[in-house]
């Protein structure tokens, strides 16, 4: 079903850009509800999630189970290092794949890795960090797509975190991700910007989102 998502006509595509200091980034609903729908019943028929230390996260030296499923995906050789972890890039399974082909028609852009993450509810979520890795190719936009229960998505300044006289007073940005969205973060905003998924109790279907990544070639494995 996945295959369907080449079939959607982008000329009627607008997006919304939202640009402060260092944050540069764009949004859009490109994919119609039925074929949102059908991928994300495709995603949750055919994703097989990471289990054991892969399903974990170090955090100021101690290790926690993540508070949300994951498995990643790429091209042959990738892997992804984050926060003491080291995410293997397994092969593309074809559903993923057409994802893809559909960000390279939207954008002109072919992701070499994919990370995914499944929130089963609301409780699920995601803390505030910067997805700056010296493994990714930060000249490039990070994708992010989401399928399933929309959420809100909070992006904060990092200057805008600290404590003390040293705060500067920069609102946070807040999006929702909707069902079958797909969010652009164009650099620097991952130098800059913090972003979140947090808790919402109240939501309680599940949500799906892949983050496609551009990695830097030193760094693929021989």
């Amino acid at each position: 079903m996945s295959q369907k998502i080449l079939d959607i006509d982008l000329k009627s595509v607008t997006w919304k850009s939202t640009r402060k200091e260092g944050l540069n980034i764009e949004y859009s609903v490109p994919i119609p509800r039925t074929i949102a729908d059908a991928v994300l019943q495709e995603l949750e028929e055919t994703i097989t999630y990471f289990t054991g230390d892969l399903a974990k996260i170090k955090v100021f030296g101690k290790v926690y189970s993540l508070p949300r499923q994951q498995v990643a995906y790429g091209d042959p050789g990738i892997t992804y290092r984050y926060s003491g972890t080291t995410v293997p890039a397994l092969p593309w399974p074809q559903s993923v794949l057409s994802l893809r082909d559909f960000l390279f028609k939207l954008k002109g852009i072919k992701y070499d890795f994919v990370l995914i993450n499944r929130y089963k509810n609301g409780s699920d979520h995601m803390g505030e960090h910067r997805d700056n890795e010296p493994d990714l190719d930060l000249t490039m936009p990070i994708a992010s797509m989401s399928f399933g229960q929309e959420r809100p998505f909070v992006l904060k300044h990092k200057d805008a975190r600290k404590p003390g006289p040293q705060k500067i007073n920069i609102l946070p940005v807040i999006i929702k991700l909707e069902h079958g969205s797909v969010l652009l973060m164009n650099p620097p905003t991952n130098e800059i910007w913090y972003h979140s998924l947090p808790t919402r109790k109240k939501l309680l279907g599940p949500r799906i989102n892949l983050t496609f990544r551009k990695m830097r070639v030193k760094n693929l494995m021989k």
